[in-house]
């Protein structure tokens, strides 16, 4: 299978880079895979999950912090709000997070964001989600 160059960027790293076999974001729609010779796309992604299969063929999963993805001419680009391997997590600081959220929402106090403590909460999820499912 042929493959496609990678670059994850976060706000305060390069936290990917190399040749993949495929890759699979969490679309606003649901999840699509880039493979080899793929349209031309930019398309925000949502917080959640993405796999890689790398050039040899093995499976890497990560939380995805939400973003935007470019591909183009075989060259993937990810510019991601957060991205973290499952070993990465901190899943204790993920649950306080978690119920810190939960807290605010439940509130409703109107000094409080509530966007932001949505966003918040589904990120908490995802991470101990990807890190109980892989580690």
């Amino acid at each position: 299978m042929k493959e496609l160059s990678l670059e994850v960027i976060t706000p305060s790293k390069k936290a990917y880079e190399g040749s993949i076999k495929s890759i699979t974001l969490p679309g606003t729609l649901g999840s699509f895979q880039v493979l080899f010779n793929h349209a031309p796309i930019l398309s925000s992604i949502e917080i959640g999950e993405i796999t890689i299969i790398d050039s040899d063929g093995k499976e890497k999963h990560y939380s995805v912090g939400g973003g935007t993805v470019e591909v183009l001419k075989n060259k993937v680009l990810v510019l991601a709000e957060s991205f973290e391997t499952p070993e990465e997590i901190d899943i204790r600081r993920a649950e306080e997070a978690k119920k810190r959220a939960e807290e605010r929402l439940k509130a409703h106090k109107s000094d409080c964001d509530l966007d932001r403590a949505e966003v918040a909460l589904k990120r908490a999820i995802n991470r101990i989600k990807v890190s109980r499912k892989y580690s």
